[in-house]
């Protein structure tokens, strides 16, 4: 489902990714994990489309970035932080009017949207106006529309961010039921203890760096910590320390 092989990104004298290459499978939900800086937006940003790699090439679903950017698009959602959401619409108007980009039918697209309501509980959020949302409706709105046309691969950057204990379980219980064949997830957070509930596998950069692939139980075991948070510190604190 995704093939990154060398991917760069620099300006200027500063590399922000410095040759990163990962796979990542259908059916998994794959963590990006590091420190502010780390270059994890900056990967999610090239593999939206959003930015162009200085060099290196990556596949989604078999889609080359650079050479098929538009059949990318088509079978991607995005979610991050900062979305916005047009304050004069009503959740449910945003949707159609998203669904409608994607060639959907009014049938299609009120399936969806009832089915939508209830995996994400957006309830009151359909018929109000977004001018009115707290942050939890807001992103409930933003993620079922980034999820409108039930994408082949879903990125989601520090999605949680903000939201409060009963909108960040429904985030999490989602991605979790969002798992399927055929079905990528990339899941990029500061939040270690929401990588160890819903991701398969996560890796961890650093300065740009790839620091390692894996499944959270074998770097634990090779680290020799007893949670992620800790063991995303050693690793980095290890090459902080083998570069002075």
């Amino acid at each position: 489902m995704l093939d990154i092989q060398n991917i760069t990104k620099t300006y200027g004298r500063f590399t922000a990714l410095g040759g990163v290459s990962l796979q990542a499978q259908g059916g998994e939900v794959f963590g990006l994990l590091g420190p502010n800086g780390a270059g994890k937006t900056t990967l999610l940003r090239i593999l939206a489309t959003l930015l162009s790699p200085t060099s290196g090439t990556a596949t989604v679903a078999g889609h080359d970035l650079t050479r098929d950017p538009e059949a990318v698009r088509r079978i991607i959602g995005v979610v991050n932080g900062g979305m916005g959401l047009p304050a004069r619409l009503t959740g449910r108007e945003v949707l159609q009017s998203f669904a409608g980009l994607y060639g959907m039918t009014e049938g299609q697209t009120k399936a969806r949207i009832a089915e939508l309501d209830q995996r994400l509980d957006l309830g009151r959020t359909l018929d109000v106006k977004a001018g009115e949302y707290s942050t939890g409706m807001k992103q409930k709105v933003v993620i079922a529309r980034a999820v409108i046309q039930d994408p082949a691969v879903l990125i989601l950057d520090e999605a949680a961010s903000g939201l409060d204990i009963f909108a960040r379980r429904t985030l999490l219980d989602f991605v979790t039921e969002n798992r399927a064949p055929g079905r990528l997830t990339l899941y990029s957070t500061h939040v270690m203890s929401e990588a160890e509930e819903v991701c398969d596998r996560v890796a961890i950069i650093h300065l740009g760096q790839l620091l390692t692939v894996d499944t959270i139980p074998n770097i634990l075991a090779q680290t020799g910590e007893s949670n992620l948070e800790r063991a995303c510190f050693a690793l980095v604190k290890g090459v902080e320390k083998n570069a002075v």
